[in-house]
């Protein structure tokens, strides 16, 4: 005896199942391996910043020079250069602050992957090691990296509201670049504070070069001389360059007669 099986009818539509997916960049930056490409080319750019101001502002030294017909600070010059960026396809001052937004946002994510990163190694890792690290491997710049990052971002605060926004600087005359750097540093608690900061700065940028070929996987064995002099190069014209700044204020070679 055969039975006939009978369905039902159907009572309802058929629901596609869709996932929905991030985009590959945020997927990768999820990563330990995303959160390093960023910190380096984070770091990539804020080395060429630092570089390129520091360079800039080297035109402290060159003095007066005659622009338009009269006789001006060439690091005035310079500084209007900057605000005079894409003028006129541009209002004056856009392209200079479009570029400060594009530094304050690779200085963010260079800080939110240093965190991540951070927590990632802490949680592959919730129990410290027992006995003493390798600290031999480990040096001095390496093991201070996040101190140094830490009092560099207080100095970049500091530096804004000193020497950009003026709120820091009494003597504070816009445009007045010159005479700013004059009147900051002759104090001589910001020129000492100054100094500190650069040379953590240095530290910081010493072991940032050194790693970040590491990040973007350009290490090998037979570059690490060479990997070694980039860094120390680096670090040490930046250091001197920046440093020269309070001590030549100080000595009375970088001096506005106004102030």
């Amino acid at each position: 005896m055969s039975q006939t099986m009978q369905r039902g009818p159907v009572t309802g539509t058929a629901v596609k199942k869709t996932t929905s997916r991030r985009p590959f960049l945020l997927d990768l930056y999820g990563t330990a391996v995303g959160k390093k490409y960023v910190m380096a080319i984070t770091g990539i750019i804020g080395i060429l910043f630092i570089i390129g101001h520091m360079v800039g502002n080297l035109k402290a030294y060159i003095g007066l020079v005659e622009h338009k017909g009269e006789m001006v600070y060439d690091l005035d010059v310079y500084a209007e250069f900057l605000r005079e960026l894409l003028v006129p396809i541009l209002p004056h001052g856009y392209a200079l602050w479009g570029l400060r937004l594009g530094l304050i946002a690779a200085l963010v994510l260079h800080l939110h992957a240093a965190y991540s990163l951070t927590v990632i190694n802490r949680r592959a890792r919730p129990v410290r090691y027992q006995g003493a690290r390798d600290y031999q491997i480990a040096n001095f710049a390496s093991r201070s990296m996040r101190w140094t990052g830490v009092l560099v971002v207080v100095f970049i605060a500091w530096h804004l509201a000193d020497l950009t926004w003026g709120w820091l600087n009494p003597d504070f005359e816009y445009g007045a670049v010159y005479r700013n750097l004059d009147a900051s540093l002759s104090r001589l608690p910001v020129a000492l504070l100054y100094i500190a900061a650069n040379i953590a700065l240095g530290i910081h940028l010493f072991h940032g070069v050194w790693s970040l070929f590491q990040s973007m996987g350009w290490n090998n064995p037979r570059f690490n001389r060479w990997r070694r002099s980039v860094a120390t190069g680096i670090a040490t014209a930046v250091v001197v360059g920046n440093v020269s700044f309070p001590i030549m204020v100080l000595a009375g070679v970088i001096q506005h007669p106004a102030v």
